[in-house]
């Protein structure tokens, strides 16, 4: 899927935002990496060059990535926030372990 497409995608995902275009790309490329780094957790596996992308497969896992980071800016590491019975917590400022649960790590037999 191009880049322009999700863009597209996530820009109807998150409704009514402002952000441009350059933004919304470099929350995809870091949903891109979180992937990418749990299916080539080997060193020897994978060497980023910048011209691999996402599988298919794991386009909307993307998408929902970038749009929980969209979503957190400004509170990114927030421990506790108790405001009008709203409770907030966030024990890391991370992508969250359930997000990454159906990504497959690549692997292959050593000889």
């Amino acid at each position: 899927m191009t880049m322009d497409k999700k863009i597209e995608l996530l820009r109807t995902m998150m409704g009514d935002i402002e952000d441009s275009d350059d933004i919304l790309t470099v929350y995809l490329d870091l949903a891109k990496h979180k992937i990418l780094n749990r299916m080539y957790q080997f060193p020897d596996d994978y060497e980023y060059d910048g011209d691999v992308d996402v599988p298919d497969r794991y386009v909307a896992i993307q998408l929902n990535m970038a749009c929980y980071m969209l979503n957190k800016r400004g509170a990114e590491g927030e421990i506790q926030h108790i405001e009008n019975g709203i409770h907030r917590n966030y024990g890391s400022a991370d992508i969250p372990e359930t997000m990454l649960n159906d990504v497959v790590p690549f692997a292959r037999v050593i000889r």
